[in-house]
């Protein structure tokens, strides 16, 4: 393997201060993340790691894409509920998400509660997607469960895609949304000599405190 012991940046782009940023961390972040929808190099910025746990504390993590911030400020994205995230998260309703966005040196991390979205929301959703990545939805059941072959997963897309034909093709019950309500945002700015800023916003009744953390 090839040693990677001497591989390193120095963080170099901007740096964060209290006084800049806003007392709504989604306000915070929904400026961030408009940066980086408009960063030229950054092409999936609103893909972000989901980091879950199950009722024996076992943890996995996988990339998700996030699909929207509702007017209080959770974040929102779509799977299968009986996707190894989906089975964590009914034994363990917590989680964490972070985005990393290495061109602008920045991080968010997003920490909280995870409840499911309202099934009409989910249905609205799904029907937003293409209808390929919906028929899709149907094959992947269960997702995360052992499958034979690659030409087994193409076999049942052809038959789905033929049983539907022309008609809608319906949500299945095992598929929808959820939101994270966040107790805890982290906000990351690489700068040098790992000196790195590092603020925090933690839930206080109705509103939120800010706080420096050490690099």
């Amino acid at each position: 393997m090839t040693d990677l012991t001497s591989l390193r940046l120095s963080y170099t782009r901007a740096a964060l201060s209290k006084g800049a940023m806003h007392a709504d961390p989604a306000a915070q972040f929904s400026d961030w993340l408009a940066a980086a929808l408009a960063h030229e190099r950054l092409d999936e910025p609103y893909a972000f790691a989901l980091a879950t746990a199950d009722a024996e504390g076992q943890p996995s993590v996988r990339t998700l894409l996030l699909r929207g911030v509702d007017a209080e400020g959770c974040p929102s994205f779509y799977t299968n509920y009986d996707s190894e995230k989906g089975r964590a998260l009914s034994q363990n309703p917590r989680a964490e998400m972070l985005f990393y966005w290495d061109v602008l040196e920045q991080q968010v991390r997003v920490r909280g509660r995870v409840e499911p979205l309202d099934p009409q929301e989910s249905t609205r959703y799904f029907h937003l997607r293409p209808r390929d990545s919906q028929l899709a939805a149907h094959v992947s059941a269960p997702q995360s469960g052992p499958v034979e072959s690659r030409e087994v997963l193409e076999g049942r897309f052809a038959a789905l895609h033929e049983q539907f034909g022309g008609q809608d093709v319906p949500r299945p019950d095992f598929w929808g949304g959820y939101r994270l309500i966040p107790e805890r945002w982290e906000f990351w700015q690489g700068r040098p000599n790992r000196m790195h800023d590092r603020l925090v916003y933690v839930r206080a009744g109705d509103g939120w405190t800010l706080e420096r953390l050490m690099p």
